[in-house]
């Protein structure tokens, strides 16, 4: 079986045009994106994908999820395929290329396969992952974590969204409860392609991230129990004040993450503060820590840590406090060969690359449980997703599919290639 030559890249012109027409469906109000799981938009999106599929000749499986696998068949049917893919699903004010990039790349792969008459041992399938984005039903990457047995079927069915509606309803809703049970298809290895959401590659000029490992996270969940009093007229030593604990705690997280550089992170994002009123001392205070580092040893030790010198704090302020882990995965060490692999293909292309971790969850990492994994990031303008803003250039998308192009192929196994002469 042969390697690709330097020469065979992906048509970037093509992926991009597919890009800018899956962007028309549920549009944002600037620019972006808001096509969220289990839509009308998001099942537009999955016809719309399918129809592109079948035009390649691809069959197109749905398990009970309604994780979508298209598939083109390899000389060896009996083989475990190559699958390639993300998600189409985003933000309420999501942008044009997270998720829908890998997945559209992964479509892209097998049209210049097509085209080159290219064909592989093994067969390949481009998949669309169910919820990755967790912000209609929470958590998130739910279906590719009940693939990967993290969840199972009948719990996350059960979800519900902020109308109260349940994910097993709006899945039946929109037509996408596939025959096929979840976790069924088997799978020899899996490379997602996906955008950086952060600005080091864009910072050092890198064309393209080796994505080596993912970061583990801890949530945890701080409540801060004070006494809600006047704040004009409560003397300073008298009070109870709960604003000021989750100042002080919010301080320590911080102290915490910079004590474990240079991988490991760490912030409040959520908080809810009681009476809030501009002339009341806050009685009670709900907070949620997101601790996250590579290295299980630095995660644990900063939840340690935390868990140890937070109750010194309250006490000293007079507060009662409760802290409750909501949220938990290990940190994940992608597969070297497939890391390896696609090491090779920047190199093979002449594309800068270097290592990086992934600061943001994404299938790949549950997948990884089950099957080697690898992940290669582009690029993205000053770092911004999750915002309609989200921008990448298409030279950025072309190098990233040219490398997910080359590693893909390596591990189907090239048995024809009719755009090279014969030997």
């Amino acid at each position: 079986m042969s390697k690709l030559g330097s020469n065979h890249r992906v048509n970037g012109d093509r992926l991009w045009r597919s890009l800018m027409e899956m962007a028309q469906i549920g549009p944002g109000v600037r620019g972006g994106n808001n096509r969220q799981t289990l839509t009308d938009e998001d099942a537009e999106g999955r016809r719309l994908f399918t129809k592109w599929c079948e035009a390649e000749g691809m069959s197109m499986h749905i398990d009970s999820m309604g994780n979508m696998f298209a598939r083109l068949e390899g000389e060896d049917p009996s083989l475990d395929p190559i699958m390639i893919g993300s998600h189409l699903d985003t933000q309420p004010t999501g942008g044009k290329f997270d998720g829908v990039l890998g997945v559209l790349a992964g479509l892209e792969v097998v049209r210049s396969m097509r085209e080159r008459g290219i064909k592989t041992k093994r067969p390949i399938e481009v998949v669309n992952w169910t919820n990755e984005e967790g912000t209609r039903f929470a958590p998130a990457m739910l279906s590719s974590g009940v693939f990967a047995g993290m969840h199972t079927q009948e719990w996350a069915y059960e979800r519900e969204d902020a109308d109260g509606k349940k994910f097993g309803d709006e899945l039946k809703r929109i037509g996408y409860v596939g025959d096929e049970p979840v976790g069924a298809r088997k799978l020899h290895a899996m490379f997602e392609l996906h955008i950086e959401q952060g600005p080091i590659l864009e910072i050092d000029e890198k064309d393209i991230g080796v994505v080596t490992h993912g970061q583990g996270l801890w949530w945890l969940q701080v409540t801060l129990t004070g006494k809600d009093s006047h704040t004009g007229s409560t003397p300073m030593p008298m009070r109870k004040n709960a604003g000021l604990g989750m100042a002080r705690i919010t301080e320590l997280v911080h102290q915490i993450a910079m004590e474990n550089q240079p991988e490991a992170v760490g912030a409040i994002g959520h908080c809810d503060v009681y009476p809030n009123s501009r002339n009341v001392i806050p009685g009670k205070t709900i907070f949620t820590i997101d601790f996250r580092s590579p290295h299980q040893d630095v995660l644990d030790g900063m939840k340690a840590k935390l868990e140890a010198q937070a109750p010194d704090i309250a006490a000293e302020l007079g507060l009662e406090i409760e802290i409750e882990a909501v949220g938990h995965f290990d940190p994940v060490t992608f597969d070297e060969g497939c890391v390896s692999a696609v090491r090779a293909a920047a190199e093979r292309l002449s594309y800068s690359h270097r290592n990086i971790i992934s600061g943001a969850g994404h299938d790949a990492c549950w997948i990884n449980r089950v099957a080697p994994t690898a992940m290669i990031m582009c690029p993205c303008v000053d770092g911004l997703s999750h915002n309609e803003d989200e921008e990448i250039f298409q030279t950025w998308a072309t190098a990233g599919a040219d490398v997910l192009f080359h590693a893909v192929l390596e591990y189907a196994g090239i048995v024809q290639d009719a755009s090279e002469p014969a030997e």
